[in-house]
């Protein structure tokens, strides 16, 4: 297990199984804390664990006292399995839940658990809190159902820079797992053409206090503009800190 010590984490490469698929992450461990809460991120469908969201947001947790797990889904980055075949909610929902059941077995990480998930990855995490008992959720962009997104990679298929991917694959509708999810916060750009800002009202309506939204002004579904990257980062990271400390 490769370990790298920088200012305010150590940070460690893990490889994981989810079913019968090899799965690589990558571990943020806070300096000195024992037993630190541990915040699980789930990527988008095109994106892997490098994403620039999950890496500023494992650097800015550290600096809360809490682990940040980044990893890559099947299909993407360095982790087993063929995009097009293996690309769709329920695996993506059983590798989150399998690295969760991973980190809540070692021993440099306590049991208290936040997710984060940005666009997909925000409906593999909502699909999964109520069950995973997690403390704090922060999604980014996340559909409640697969409608839009099939209908982006119908339309735009041939034209868009990304894996083989079988759209009929991408159907869903989480609208029946987030009844009742607490503790959520709700970031969404006000211009996102992708998944519609609609869908982070709905998502607020169906929640329970504490919840709380936030719409990045100009934003869009990349989140481009610095100043959105910057709030996105410090307004998650202070969400985590103030409930899984």
């Amino acid at each position: 297990m490769p370990e790298v010590e920088k200012a305010n984490a150590i940070i460690k490469d893990i490889a994981f199984s989810s079913g019968d698929v090899q799965l690589k992450g990558t571990l943020h461990l806070p300096m000195h804390a024992s037993s630190p809460p541990v915040v699980i991120g789930s990527h988008g469908l095109f994106s892997d664990r490098n994403s620039p969201k999950q890496r500023v947001l494992a650097d800015k947790c550290a600096t809360q006292g809490i682990a940040f797990f980044r990893f890559d889904h099947r299909g993407c980055g360095g982790s087993e399995g063929v995009f097009k075949d293996v690309t769709n909610l329920e695996n993506r929902r059983k590798d989150l839940l399998s690295a969760i059941a991973v980190l809540r077995e070692m021993d440099e990480t306590g049991n208290t658990l936040g997710l984060f998930g940005s666009s997909l990855g925000g409906a593999v995490v909502l699909s999964v809190a109520l069950e995973t008992g997690a403390g704090a959720v922060v999604t980014y962009a996340a559909p409640l159902t697969g409608a839009r997104i099939v209908q982006m990679l119908k339309k735009r298929e041939d034209a868009m820079d990304h894996p083989e991917v079988d759209p009929e694959m991408l159907h869903f509708d989480i609208s029946g797992k987030i009844e009742g999810i607490t503790g959520i916060l709700i970031i969404h750009g006000d211009s996102d053409t992708i998944v519609p800002p609609s869908e982070a009202h709905r998502i607020y309506t169906r929640a329970k206090m504490p919840k709380h939204l936030i719409m990045l002004k100009n934003g869009d579904h990349p989140m481009s503009l610095p100043e959105n990257q910057e709030k996105f980062a410090r307004e998650a990271a202070s969400w985590f800190k103030e409930r899984i400390r």
